[in-house]
Order: C-alpha cells, then sequence, then structure tokens
C-alpha cells in the first residue's frame, strides 16, 4: 500500500457545469495507507475462493423486493453497457444500459462472456455489499470521498486533473470520439484496461482517473458543503435525505474518478473533483473498487 501523509485540501470544485462538486473548504485528512491499483479479477478470484462468497449479480432478485417480477426475471444479472449498433445516429439517454442476466464479475458482458486473460484488470460488477465484504477479508476499508479524493490529487489541489491542466488521452483510460457512438480507442483501450497502464499521479497512485469508476464509503447528497472544515469527515449521516434501513428506496453511495465510458461530450467526470453516486444493490460494467488501512505515521505504510 501507499502511505499518504494528513494534510488540509480544497475538496470539490467551483465548475459551475457540476452543481454536485461545491466546494467544501479546508478538509483535513489524517494519515492514512491506500492500494495504488484498483481490485483486480485475480485478487477478487483468491478472496471467493477462500470464502465462497457470491456477488450481489450472482444472486437472484428478491421476491419481497420485486413482487411484479416473475421467477424468470429475478434471474441473477447485472448492468450491461450495449453501444448502439452501427449506423444509429441518435438513442435516448441512458438507453446504453440494459440488464442482461448472467453478468457478473466472472462474466462482465453476460454469460457468453469471460475474464479470461483478464487477471490484472479491474474487477466489475460490484456492489456495495461485495466490497465491503471484500474489505472485511483483507482487513482494509473502503475510502471516505475524502481520503479518495485527497488521494487522488497527489498533493497538486490546483489542477483539474490528476496530472495537470490539459486533458490527455496517454494519461487515463477515458471515451474519446462522440458517446456512445464511437471511440477511437486513442488511448489505446475499448473497455477496461489492465491496471497500472498509465502513469501514476505524484503519490504513485494508479488509474485515479479513468479505468473503472470507484466506490466510496460516503452517502451520497448533494450538500458536498456538509464536510467542509472538519477533520476526516465522513459525509452525511443517514437521516440527510433517506432512511438507510430502507436502501432499495433510494439511498447511494459516492463513486469517484470516471471510468472507461466518461467522454468530453457525455459525463467528463474523469476529475479528481467529480462524484457520482451509485445505488447499494447495483453492480455494472464501469464500476470497481479499491480499498484504504488507517495508520499512525509512516512506519506503517506496507
Amino acid at each position: 500500500m501507499v502511505y499518504i501523509p494528513s494534510g488540509t485540501f480544497t475538496m470539490g470544485s467551483d465548475n459551475p457545469d457540476f452543481v454536485e462538486e461545491k466546494i467544501a473548504e479546508d478538509v483535513t485528512v489524517s494519515s492514512f495507507c491506500i492500494e495504488p491499483h484498483e481490485v483486480t479479477n485475480a485478487q477478487f478470484a483468491q478472496f471467493v475462493e477462500a470464502t465462497g462468497y457470491v456477488t450481489v449479480a450472482e444472486r437472484p432478485l428478491s421476491p419481497e423486493q420485486f413482487p411484479d417480477l416473475s421467477a424468470a426475471e429475478r434471474a441473477p444479472g447485472s448492468l450491461v453497457f450495449t453501444p448502439p449498433e452501427a449506423g444509429i445516429q441518435q438513442v435516448a439517454y441512458l438507453s446504453w444500459w440494459r440488464w442482461l442476466p448472467g453478468a457478473n464479475w466472472r462474466h462482465p458482458f453476460g454469460p457468453n462472456s469471460d475474464v479470461e486473460g483478464k487477471d490484472n484488470h479491474p474487477v466489475v460488477h460490484i456492489a456495495y455489499e461485495d466490497a465491503v465484504a471484500y474489505a472485511d477479508w483483507a482487513d482494509r476499508q473502503l475510502p471516505t470521498e475524502a481520503q479518495w479524493e485527497y488521494a487522488a490529487r497527489g498533493g497538486n489541489d490546483e489542477w483539474t486533473y490528476t496530472w495537470g491542466e490539459q486533458y490527455s488521452a496517454q494519461q487515463a483510460n477515458t471515451w474519446q470520439g462522440m458517446f456512445p457512438f464511437f471511440n477511437t480507442k486513442a488511448d489505446g483501450h475499448l473497455g477496461t484496461a489492465p491496471i497500472m497502464s498509465y502513469p501514476p499521479n505524484d503519490y504513485g497512485l494508479y488509474d485515479m482517473t479513468g479505468n473503472v469508476w470507484e466506490l466510496t464509503a460516503t452517502w451520497f447528497t448533494l450538500n458536498h458543503d456538509l464536510m467542509a472544515h472538519q477533520q476526516d469527515p465522513s459525509g452525511p449521516t443517514q437521516d440527510v435525505s433517506y432512511d438507510l434501513k430502507k436502501p432499495m428506496d433510494g439511498a447511494m453511495h459516492v463513486i469517484k474518478g470516471g471510468s472507461y465510458l466518461c467522454a468530453k461530450n457525455y459525463c467528463s467526470r474523469y476529475r479528481p473533483a467529480a462524484r457520482e453516486s451509485q445505488a447499494l444493490d447495483t453492480g455494472t460494467t464501469h464500476v470497481g473498487f479499491r480499498l484504504v488501512r488507517s495508520v499512525n505515521d509512516s512506519s506503517d505504510s506496507i
């Protein structure tokens, strides 16, 4: 793991196009260690082999939560990115996502796909519950949003991107071209890329931009200022905007970093300040995670 020294930074941005990033000034983070890259298929496979864990996407949907669906419709599955057919020039918003039975971390694009030869790619189709189970097994934790953003900035609070001010296809795995119709693959990849394929930030962390969105421990709310002027803020509590005892009623966690599906014309959240929400019970082809561990000093960094 990589040791991140304690410090204070300006969280978020004042970009008027992204109201959810409104600045929460003077956020202070204690020192911690963070994994240098996203959890891989190989690492997650070791966890599953050791514990027998079954991910959310590999379980049937609950009849109590989905009483109007038939047993066949409640078959295990997950959300898969499906680009429009060639020649189509206009599609409905979010129509590129579809629920696909049989899609999970072992079969990211459905039962006819697999992760053979992709041991060092980030694991996907991971719901929050899955990430927490892995973290408990590894004796680590999901990062808070503040920890994640502080680490992603690499000590460079003024930069828009993790590497500077100018976007570059050679610095991260993002979408080049007109999303969702065509991808020029100027960065060398169409889907996920192997970990550590791009230069690290100044803390030595890889893929803090692009590749896959990363889950955090922080509950999502648009009121980003809840964390201002705090030491190690954990974000909103359960009484902010939803009942956490009923997670299916809309509770979501913050995800950070953007993914290989972020393009200039869509999303463009491949920046440390960027944030999005992810439902508790949902995995997709572009969401993964990495873990942190609390430390007292740099001698505890390995």
